[in-house]
């Protein structure tokens, strides 16, 4: 009897240690894609580039999904106002 109710504990254990919000070990940082060797010039004028980075909805998309690092953020945040101004975009 001793042993089925190890078994039932251990599994119970195995089960109250998941998490949603424990760390995940394989959690890696994603290069930013607009610095580095042949990355495109932020410019209001490359609307080709700047579209990639505006929802469908004409909402700048925040860099935790696009990876963009803060100061590239910055510039393109800039760059696409600019253009909506100029209604480039």
């Amino acid at each position: 009897m001793k042993k089925k109710n190890l078994k039932k504990k251990n599994s119970q254990n195995n089960f109250s240690k998941l998490s949603v919000f424990q760390n995940n070990k394989y959690k890696f940082k994603k290069k930013c894609p607009l610095s580095g060797k042949g990355a495109p010039i932020i410019d209001y004028k490359n609307i080709k580039l700047l579209k990639r980075y505006v929802s469908e909805n004409g909402k700048i998309l925040p860099s935790r999904i696009t990876s963009v690092s803060q100061k590239k953020q910055r510039d393109l945040s800039l760059s696409i106002k600019r253009a909506r101004n100029l209604a480039l975009i």
